[in-house]
């Protein structure tokens, strides 16, 4: 029994250790389970990592806040008073010709000869120190313009980054479908090397049985470096892609991430609300509220003002200071028929628009439809290359069985390997090509 203990104490240290060990490594596993799939990334990543650093978006909300600041700035010149400090000083002096010697004056409103400026005009010199003040009375009135104004500014500006982020998305889901495009060539050489390998480690050991010949075994093993090269310009692209997706959407890690694969739908027409037209709409409602603004100026005006201080003409006598108030009205009535010339180039800068519009919409249906069609000529050529595929699914085992048993020469395996490896390359390149289709129909379709 005291052996036995014994043992079971020199046994019971390796025991922990073998413990430890075990719960480090599954700790290990834990840890790059994690790491590979927080590196894994979709479509909606980047479309969000794209949003939060375009340039466009962030100068579209500043711009919002100009628009705001920009009324309230038209607010306090329509509504608020202005009061300011002013002040001026104006010497005139003469040389009087009344007396003998001539006489040297500062100012003067009395002298019957004298060189100097007109005292009519001059007063002898002006001294001037108050504060004014002027109030807009019509300012309310005109304020509802520019505020119409800023409003459709504003509705403007969102369409603008309404637009900004679905071109972000019709780029970033194009790269994207570019990336996928070669993981999964990847993906398919890999398959094929391992096929390959697999039938090269069989042929190897029928060339040592003298079934097949050692120039067979070369000229498998040198279509298997074919696919290796390859393979390694199938990564070289998708660390290209990549990079550029990268570089669309403001990544600045490198990390060699592994993207999610998509299913990209059509989406349904939805033509009475396009932000496409709205856009128009909004450019010919900013016209026209531009227009009102310039009518502004051929309505009637009235301003209040008052001031205090000092006003005094000739030699200055502290017995000047009062104060003043008063209106101001103005009306422009005639200006040579330029309020006619602006509501004619107003009339005319909406019919560009309109006839923008016209040719847009049918540019927009025309891409449609032609997308449509080649979208339906994939589909067509698409149940034909399954077809092909499941017929060469079957052809290839057949082969590799016969190539087993020493049945078929190497050179028409390798030579169905190659066609089979290109009719697969055929069928994920026109599955790429339709998602890159349905990425283009969903920017039109909007």
């Amino acid at each position: 029994m005291l052996t036995m203990n014994f043992i079971v104490l020199q046994l019971l240290p390796n025991l922990r250790i073998k413990q430890m060990k075990k719960s480090i490594i599954s700790l290990l596993l834990l840890l790059v389970i994690g790491i590979g799939s927080a590196q894994q990334r979709d479509l909606n990543f980047y479309i969000e990592q794209a949003k939060t650093n375009s340039p466009l978006i962030q100068k579209n909300r500043n711009d919002a806040k100009i628009i705001q600041l920009d009324l309230q700035q038209t607010e306090r010149i329509l509504k608020s008073p202005v009061i300011s400090l002013e002040s001026s000083v104006l010497f005139a002096p003469v040389i009087s010709h009344d007396t003998y010697p001539s006489t040297f004056q500062l100012a003067t409103a009395n002298s019957g000869k004298y060189s100097g400026y007109d005292l009519g005009a001059t007063n002898g010199g002006q001294y001037q120190a108050y504060i004014s003040a002027s109030q807009p009375l019509l300012g309310r009135m005109n304020y509802k313009v520019y505020s119409g104004k800023a409003d459709i500014a504003r509705k403007q500006n969102d369409n603008s980054t309404t637009l900004t982020i679905h071109e972000i998305e019709q780029l970033v889901g194009y790269q994207y479908i570019l990336c996928l495009k070669s993981k999964s060539q990847i993906k398919n050489s890999d398959i094929l090397l391992k096929q390959l390998d697999e039938q090269l480690s069989i042929l190897h050991k029928l060339v040592l049985s003298a079934v097949y010949k050692q120039s067979d075994l070369m000229l498998l093993e040198i279509e298997k470096q074919n696919l290796v090269v390859t393979n390694t310009s199938f990564k070289d692209e998708y660390t290209s892609n990549l990079y550029d997706l990268n570089l669309i959407c403001g990544v600045t890690d490198s990390t060699q991430a592994e993207i999610a694969e998509i299913n990209l739908q059509i989406k349904p027409e939805n033509p009475s609300n396009s932000q496409f037209l709205t856009s128009y709409k909004l450019d010919s409602l900013s016209i026209i509220a531009n227009q009102s603004i310039n009518e502004l100026k051929y309505k009637p005006q009235l301003n209040a003002f008052a001031n205090a201080g000092y006003n005094a003409t000739g030699i200055p006598t502290f017995d000047r200071f009062g104060l003043s108030a008063g209106l101001t009205f103005s009306w422009n009535i005639y200006d040579g028929g330029q309020r006619k010339l602006e509501r004619q180039k107003s009339n005319v800068s909406i019919n560009t628009l309109q006839f923008e519009k016209n040719h847009f919409i049918s540019q927009q249906e025309i891409n449609k439809d032609k997308i449509k069609n080649q979208i339906k000529s994939l589909d067509e050529r698409e149940i034909i290359l399954k077809t092909q595929l499941i017929q060469y699914d079957k052809l290839y085992k057949m082969y590799e069985n016969e190539l087993s048993q020493g049945l078929v020469s190497v050179m028409d395996f390798k030579n169905l390997l190659k066609d089979f490896t290109s009719k697969k390359q055929d069928y994920l390149l026109l599955k790429m090509e339709k998602q890159l289709l349905i990425n283009s129909y969903n920017y039109w379709n909007y």
